[in-house]
This record gives structure tokens, C-alpha cells and sequence, in this order.
């Protein structure tokens, strides 16, 4: 299996909890809080450990919160390469409405990076990388850190041969998908940030396939994955475009479902699968994390029961 090596570069402890009713003015009254460590790539590598692989998880970490973060990683066994963040670790705050069945996300910023951190960060990520691994940059850029960065990191990791999996959002993404040289080997987005992209409705799945083989194109990515909630994945590459359908499930909670199915689209390609096969793999990853509650990820058993609803197949 191909060595995995996560990126968060702003992560977060979450924490979670339900109440009666979210309404403004009375005290409300919580269940007991749970609390996860958070953040795109550290989501990653907790899928890909369910999933029976082993991921390093680098992590930009400091203060009370990191330490709290760092001992909940430890916890799970995940393999750590560390940085010293150049402020105190954010925290994310998930209230589940019951009357509703709503969920209120709260998500600060995090601390704001100088130019000698974000050296540093690609300095060190470089140096953890093995000839031929993945690397997964997932999450939010921490203020500070510039839209190139993601093309910074493929650019220091060219030498040793990585293969960059990018799953950004906001103006990095933007600047992503205009294209960009290196370009990563994969770009995932969901359709909402797709449509905005394209500035028309993907309505159909051969619309969104369609659209991810313009950014391929562009020079975006080699490979260009749509994420279209209950109706699946699409992607374009070398393959042609590939759709995925997503399982029949009830959702209770979308946390975590965009990096569980990273995840398991990671795991897949270092266990030696084809890029359609980690596709759907992804899919049922994220159709098993909707089931849980909170900042509960995907289980090695659900997703690979999932796994037969959520085949992949070429749009012709």
C-alpha cells in the first residue's frame, strides 16, 4: 500500500451536542458534549484507518486546545507529523436540533499564518513525504496562507513524485480550478461550489461530468471529482467520466461526509484500485457517515456492506 500523509493546516477540536429546541434568548439545555478532533485531513486519516489502512496525519497544532486535539489523535492511534501552529488550535461548536432534526454548525478561523510558517509547512510536509506517496490537502486555509499554496506544495512535492489529492473551498478552490501549473492529481468539490464555478445549474449528472471535464481541461487536475449529495459522484479523467450513486440511507448528520469519502478515494488508489473503484468506494464511505450523529465518522463494516448500492459505471 502507497504511503498516505494527510494535510491540516487549520484544524479544529469539535465539539457537539443536541438539545430540545434551538431558539434565541433562554438557556438551553445540553446533552453531554462530544468531542472529536476535526479538520479536513485528520477526518482522512481517521477514514482511512477504519478503512484497515494507516495514514500520518500533519497537523499544525498549539495551546490547550491542541493539546486536548493531539491527546484525542493519540487516543485512535493515529500516527502524528507535528508543527507548532503559530496560534492557539480553533474550536467548532454542532448543536443537533430535536424538534427539527436540524444541526447548527459554529467554526472560527483559526490563527493567522506569517510567511515563515507557511515555509516552514511546506518544508516540513516535503520532508514526511516518501517517494510516490499520497498526499491529501483537505480543509480550510488558515488566514494568512496564500491561494497558491495548494500549488506551492504540489510544486515541493514534484521532486519525489506525490500524488496530491486537493479538497478545498472559497477563493483557493476558485484559484484551483482556473488552473494551475503543477496542478494537483485530483480536485473534489461539491455541486454547490460547482455550480458557482460554472455559473449555471448542474442539474443532471451528465451536466456536472461534463463541467468537471472543462477543469480538466483548464488544467485544473488530472482528475476532477463532483460530489452531488444523494445522487452521487461524478468524475472526469483519463477514464472518461465515471458516476457513482450514493446508497439509500437515512441521513441524520452531514458532518464529515465530504472527508470520509476522500478518505476512502485514498485508501482505494493505495490499496491499488482503480480510479472508478476508489470512486464508489468514496461513496459509501460518505453515505455511512450520514447515518451517524454528530462528528461520528464512517465504520469499516457499514461502508463495505454500502459498498454493492454504490458501483461505478462510464456516462456515454
Amino acid at each position: 500500500m502507497n504511503d498516505i500523509l494527510t494535510v491540516t493546516l487549520n484544524p479544529a477540536l469539535d465539539l457537539s451536542t443536541s438539545t430540545d429546541r434551538v431558539v434565541a434568548g433562554p438557556k438551553l439545555r445540553c446533552d453531554a458534549m462530544n468531542v472529536d478532533p476535526g479538520g479536513g485531513g485528520i477526518n482522512v486519516a481517521r477514514v482511512v484507518a477504519e478503512l484497515g489502512g494507516r495514514a500520518r496525519a500533519f497537523v499544525a497544532l498549539a495551546g490547550p486546545s491542541g493539546m486536548r486535539l493531539e491527546e484525542s489523535l493519540a487516543q485512535l492511534g493515529l500516527p502524528l507529523v507535528r508543527m507548532k501552529a503559530p496560534g492557539e488550535t480553533r474550536e467548532s461548536f454542532a448543536v443537533h436540533d430535536r424538534s427539527t432534526g436540524e444541526q447548527f454548525r459554529f467554526v472560527l478561523p483559526g490563527p493567522v499564518w506569517s510567511e515563515a510558517d507557511v515555509a516552514e509547512s511546506l518544508h516540513a510536509i516535503a520532508t514526511a513525504v516518501p517517494q510516490g506517496g499520497i498526499v491529501v490537502l483537505s480543509g480550510s486555509q488558515p488566514p494568512g496562507v496564500p491561494l497558491e499554496f495548494p500549488t506551492q506544495l504540489c510544486r515541493a512535492l514534484k521532486a519525489r513524485g506525490a500524488y496530491v489529492i486537493a479538497d478545498t473551498s472559497g477563493e483557493a478552490l476558485t484559484y484551483l480550478a482556473a488552473g494551475t501549473d503543477p496542478a494537483p492529481a485530483v480536485l473534489r468539490m461539491d455541486s454547490a461550489e460547482a455550480e458557482e464555478l460554472a455559473g449555471r445549474p448542474l442539474v443532471s449528472r451528465r451536466e456536472s461530468a461534463e463541467f468537471a471535464a472543462e477543469l480538466v481541461a483548464r488544467g485544473a487536475a488530472e482528475r476532477v471529482i463532483l460530489a452531488r449529495g444523494a445522487d452521487g459522484s461524478v468524475m472526469a479523467g483519463p477514464e472518461g467520466l465515471t458516476q457513482v450513486s450514493a446508497a439509500k440511507v437515512s441521513v441524520l448528520s452531514a458532518v464529515g461526509a465530504g472527508d470520509s469519502f476522500v478518505g476512502a478515494f485514498a485508501y482505494g488508489l493505495a490499496s491499488g484500485m482503480s480510479a472508478p473503484d476508489a470512486l464508489a468506494l468514496g461513496a459509501a464511505a460518505a453515505s455511512s457517515t450520514v447515518t451517524t450523529p454528530g462528528t461520528q465518522l464512517c465504520t469499516g463494516d457499514h461502508v463495505r456492506e454500502l459498498l454493492a448500492q454504490c458501483g461505478a459505471s462510464f456516462i456515454v
